[in-house]
């Protein structure tokens, strides 16, 4: 008998899907981001909008969900600091 390689299983599959869950987060993140300075009332202009929206880092994301508590200006994401 011989061995069946089912695809699912294969490494290939797998890192697929674990990019695939890394995109999901990030934009999920992005999105809570975005949802934040909406609830606060910040204004955030379609520029600052895409690139809050373009990351994938996730490091990132959570450095400016964690300002998003903080800020007055959505610009003030992106500032360098703690």
């Amino acid at each position: 008998m011989r061995n069946i390689h089912y695809f699912w299983r294969h490494p290939l599959a797998e890192q697929v899907r674990e990019e695939g869950r890394r995109e999901g987060r990030a934009q999920a993140r992005a999105e809570i981001v975005l949802r934040i300075l909406q609830r606060r009332q910040i204004d955030v202009p379609a520029d600052l909008r895409d690139r809050i929206l373009a990351s994938t880092d996730l490091d990132e994301l959570g450095t400016w969900l964690d300002r998003s508590y903080e800020i007055a200006d959505a610009g003030e994401l992106f500032t360098e600091g703690p």
